[in-house]
């Protein structure tokens, strides 16, 4: 297994500085943020490491030319948007984009693209599933033409009230993931892991660990901490962020220990990325970075490293 960490969390920092500092603090890759240049929709959205706009084979060259120099490899391209959006332009606009990140992917001899599903919020899963098919069964092609893996990040993308009811990611559950991969059963076609998200939808994140182990492509290290004051004041029908809260790795409710213990077990080799949403530690450029080594620091106690 590789460590290193998703490249969001520094946007004031271009890549050769991203890339130099995760040289500098022995991380072995990051995960490229690839959102078109402009303004963010949300928290952690935006970020341009690698602008695929209009990205070329020198483009790519040059890329991996920082790479190579600092000797971090790149896990996966990022970009997360809704590409099951019910305005018939917008999702549109997110299919033409995420179509160049996966071509860019090639150019750049990486394996990995991480997205998200997306969905029409105000449908249930079973009327979106029709567009889903429609939609992702020639991505998941283009991806395959193009020797490119989907990791599909499990996260439901339910915490505000513009998400508000039924979230804007369909693949949120195992249920799910297995509907997904028998109506497209892509061997490019996988899951972005982050157990977190199993924690606060109040499921196991093991089990899933064992029965999808040959489609978990990439991984996401990020904690949680559940308010049980709260959830028991609200419920689960409250919008996420009134009952849990988002930490890194070591500082919520998840047992790293058993998870790497089990996700060696099943034969992962990939890359381990830190994705840091904790905003106590949001305060600075240099208390972002703290938190990365901060969660390197303790993660490593699971996994291998080179002296």
């Amino acid at each position: 297994m590789k460590l290193g960490f998703a490249s969001a969390i520094l946007p004031d920092l271009a890549l050769e500085e991203v890339v130099t500092f995760a040289a500098s603090h022995r991380f072995s890759c990051v995960e490229l943020m690839c959102w078109p240049k402009g303004r963010a929709e949300r928290r952690y959205a935006g970020v341009t490491h690698i602008d695929v706009a209009n990205f070329s084979k020198e483009d790519a060259e040059q890329v991996n030319d920082v790479m190579t120099s600092h000797g971090v490899t790149i896990s996966g391209l990022g970009y997360y948007p809704n590409p099951l959006a019910p305005d018939p332009e917008e999702r549109q606009v997110y299919i033409n984009h995420l179509k160049k990140v996966i071509a860019s992917a090639e150019l750049l001899g990486v394996r990995e693209v991480n997205t998200f599903i997306g969905r029409d919020w105000t449908k249930s899963i079973d009327d979106n599933w029709p567009q889903f098919l429609t939609v992702w069964r020639p991505l998941v092609q283009f991806a395959e033409d193009h020797n490119v893996r989907i990791g599909i990040e499990n996260c439901p993308m339910l915490f505000t009230n513009d998400e508000w009811p039924g979230g804007k990611n369909l693949a949120h559950s195992p249920a799910i993931w297995r509907r997904m991969f028998e109506d497209i059963p892509s061997e490019n076609f996988g899951l972005n892991y982050d157990p977190s998200h199993m924690v606060w939808q109040q499921m196991d994140y093991i089990k899933p660990m064992w029965e999808f182990a040959d489609r978990i492509f990439h991984v996401h290290a990020k904690d949680v901490r559940i308010d049980r004051e709260k959830l028991d004041s609200v419920g689960i029908l409250a919008t996420p962020l009134e009952y849990h809260t988002p930490k890194l790795p070591g500082l919520g409710e998840i047992n790293w220990g058993r998870f790497f213990s089990v996700l060696s077990d099943t034969g992962y080799e990939g890359c381990v990325c830190i994705e840091v949403e904790d905003r106590a530690y949001e305060k600075s450029l240099e208390s972002r970075k703290a938190s990365l080594r901060q969660s390197a620091d303790f993660l490593w106690n699971f996994m291998p490293r080179d002296e």
